[in-house]
Order: C-alpha cells, then sequence, then structure tokens
C-alpha cells in the first residue's frame, strides 16, 4: 500500500516542525520553501526561547502553551538552546506595582518563578540600570532560527521526507473543490512544474494569506512586524524584559557575543515589503538604554523587521492579538485537500505541528499518533549530509 503524500508549504519554524511530525508517523512529506531554510519570518526573529512570562498577564493561553513547549523544547534539542534563563526588571515604581500581577499569573500558567532583590539582579547582571529595584527570573532561553529549523527538517530527512529549498509556489493545483497539489518554479533554474499530493498544508506564515487566496479562501492572518535591533556585544547573561505590560523596546536578548532590542509593532499589507521607521530605531536604541544604559555607547550591528503572522481579530489593536495559533480546515469553506496553520511562536512550532497534523491524518485516515514530545532531534548538521 502506497503512503499518503503530503506538501508543506513553507520551512520555517512550522512548516519544519510539521514536516517532522509527519514523517514520523508514515507520510510521504515534501517541504516547498521559496528561499532558504528559516529566511521568512523565524530567521528574523528574537531568538527568544519563550518562558511564558510575556504573554502569561493578559494572554493566559499562549503563557501556558510557551511554558509547555519550552520545557518540551528541552528535552528533544537540549544541544541547540542556551537555558541562561530570564529577567523581568522593575525599574520604577509602576514596574514595581506590576511585579505582583505578574507573580501571580506566573503561578497561574506553571511558570517557574523567582523573586530577586535589586543587589542580586546587580549581582547576576552587572550592566542593568542602576535604577532597578527589584526582578522576577523565569526560565527563559535562547535558540539560533537557522539551525531551530534544520534540526527538524534533518529529523525529518532521516525518515523519507524531501525539503526542496528556493522553490515558489507559483499556485495551487485545484479541481472540483479539491486542492491535488501546487504548481512550483525553481528559482534557481527557471524550471516549473507540478507537484501532486493528497493534502496541501499552508505553513506560510504571513504569507499564509495570499498561499491560501489561490484556492480561493480566506484566513484571518495579519502581517504585524515589528523592528528589532541587534548591537555588536553581549550585554547581558540572561534575557532582560521590563517587568510591565508589553510595549516597545522591553527586551533584550543575548545572541551569541550580540544583543537583540525589540519590538516595535503594526500593521503591514504585503510582508515582502516592510519599511523600516527610522523612529522605530531610535525608540530601540532609547528604550534599550533605559534596560542597560551601556547600549548608548555599543555600535549597532544590524537593523531588521519581519512580519510575524498573527491571527486577526476585528477591532483588537495588533499589540494586544493573542500569540496562539490556529488552524483552518478548508473543507470549511467548500475546499477539501488544504489546511492552513497559522499564529504562534516558534517556541511553540512543534505544538503547531502536532496540531495540524493530527487534523491532515485524521483526513488521511491515518491512525498514527503524535511522539514529537519524546522523539529527540538528530544534529542540524545532519541536514546536510
Amino acid at each position: 500500500m502506497s503512503r499518503a503524500r503530503v506538501i508543506v508549504i513553507g520551512a520555517g519554524s512550522t512548516g519544519a516542525a510539521t514536516a517532522h511530525d509527519l514523517a514520523l508517523r508514515g507520510v510521504d512529506v515534501i517541504v516547498v520553501e521559496r528561499g532558504e531554510v528559516a529566511s521568512g519570518t523565524t530567521g528574523r526573529n528574537h531568538c527568544l526561547l519563550h518562558s511564558g512570562g510575556r504573554y502569561c498577564v493578559n494572554d493566559e493561553e499562549a503563557g501556558i502553551e510557551c511554558i509547555d513547549e519550552n520545557l518540551t523544547l528541552r528535552r528533544i534539542m537540549p544541544d541547540l538552546l542556551e537555558l541562561n534563563d530570564g529577567l523581568f526588571v522593575a525599574t520604577d515604581e509602576a514596574d514595581r506595582a506590576y511585579m505582583d500581577t505578574f507573580l501571580e499569573a506566573c503561578a497561574r500558567c506553571h511558570i517557574p518563578a523567582r523573586e530577586l532583590s535589586r543587589a542580586q539582579a546587580l549581582e547576576a547582571e552587572p550592566f542593568l540600570t542602576p535604577d532597578v529595584l527589584a526582578a522576577v527570573q523565569v526560565p527563559d532561553g535562547v535558540f539560533e532560527p537557522f539551525r531551530f529549523c534544520l534540526a527538524f527538517l534533518a529529523t525529518a530527512r532521516a525518515n523519507g521526507a524531501q525539503v526542496r529549498t528556493f522553490t515558489e509556489v507559483t499556485d495551487l493545483a485545484t479541481s472540483d473543490g479539491f486542492v491535488s497539489g501546487v504548481e512550483v518554479v525553481d528559482r534557481r533554474t527557471g524550471r516549473s512544474e507540478t507537484l501532486g499530493a493528497d493534502l496541501v498544508i499552508n505553513a506560510g506564515g504571513p504569507w499564509a494569506e495570499h498561499l491560501a487566496s489561490m484556492a480561493d479562501v480566506d484566513v484571518p492572518v495579519s502581517p504585524t512586524p515589528g523592528v528589532m535591533v541587534t548591537v555588536g556585544r553581549r550585554l547581558a547573561n540572561m534575557v532582560i524584559n521590563r517587568c510591565n505590560v508589553p510595549s516597545d523596546g522591553d527586551i533584550v536578548v543575548p545572541q551569541r557575543t550580540t544583543s537583540i532590542i525589540g519590538t516595535t509593532s503594526w500593521s503591514v499589507d504585503d510582508p515582502d515589503h516592510i519599511p523600516i521607521p527610522s523612529d522605530h530605531v531610535d525608540r530601540m536604541m532609547t528604550r534599550g538604554r533605559s534596560l542597560i544604559p551601556e547600549v548608548a555607547s555599543t555600535p549597532i550591528r544590524g537593523v531588521m523587521a519581519v512580519a510575524r503572522p498573527l491571527i486577526s481579530k476585528p477591532g483588537v489593536d495588533a499589540r494586544d492579538v493573542s500569540r496562539t495559533f490556529e488552524c483552518f480546515d478548508h473543507k470549511a469553506d467548500g475546499i477539501e485537500g488544504f489546511v492552513t496553520i497559522s499564529g504562534g511562536k516558534t517556541t511553540t512550532a512543534r505544538a503547531m505541528a502536532e496540531k495540524v497534523s493530527d487534523i491532515v491524518c485524521g483526513k488521511l485516515g491515518s491512525t498514527a499518533e503524535c511522539r514529537t514530545s519524546e522523539v529527540p532531534l538528530v544534529s542540524y548538521r545532519r541536514f546536510y549530509l
């Protein structure tokens, strides 16, 4: 009996994790990606392994998802993570008052949290602003996005999956309300072809809406960019967050020998064309200095902006949209053989993959269960072997 074939569009964290999940379940998987692995949203993010602390107060569902997946990723990819923890710091009385609310929310979301005095915070992080009053330590961490995706894809390949980079989907192959594959062009050779499949998964991130339009269906994905500034020096041991309601420039993430300051938030129509407002860059530097004064004397290494694929809600500001994820079976739209997964965070990619793979296997008549929470990933280096 031949194996069912599924095409996954997108080789960011969600697409990579989905390929791994389906390949483990015995599905024949082809991943198509118009650029390099992690060349979209995943490759230009904060590199933050979320503890859930950034969401636990106002987005409890996302906070719980993050801490659960944080602990899972520690089991399946320990060599890829820098488990350096994070500090939520209070720099004024408003932050200090918010700290009680934050600690209560951490407890509700089962996020381990330990309160530190001013002296303890400064001992742990000497470059912190002397204005710090207190801090809360949580199990944040850091990853390298490219290797993160490669590990999932290398494991998927070890289980028979194909990965085709620089292969852009130009259309969906549809007939009588059924998606039977994708039309692609190799961006290196210009060669076009049609790839057939029993089902197609749209894991295109902020481009998911564009891909869904090829089947004349709509998904409520709002491309929501944020400006991040990287400075050329590692200024903290842990991830530094301001202990207050999420806002612009309230986080500094150490990544190797650099520090990433972020982020702003606004909506755009086209995730391929995101102008970077100069005042957003200035704001990141000003807000970053308020947490770590040494930011002022550290040269800028790079500036980036990329769209988050948030699930839009009518009348809700982009900053307040939930960071949880959602799966759309387009059978409900009259189109069979086509499923979209979007929203979420890189930290929750494995959980997103589990959800969409459960739906896909159900549609394919497979009873294979998810095993990705326990199966360790192979080395990312094996992707090239």
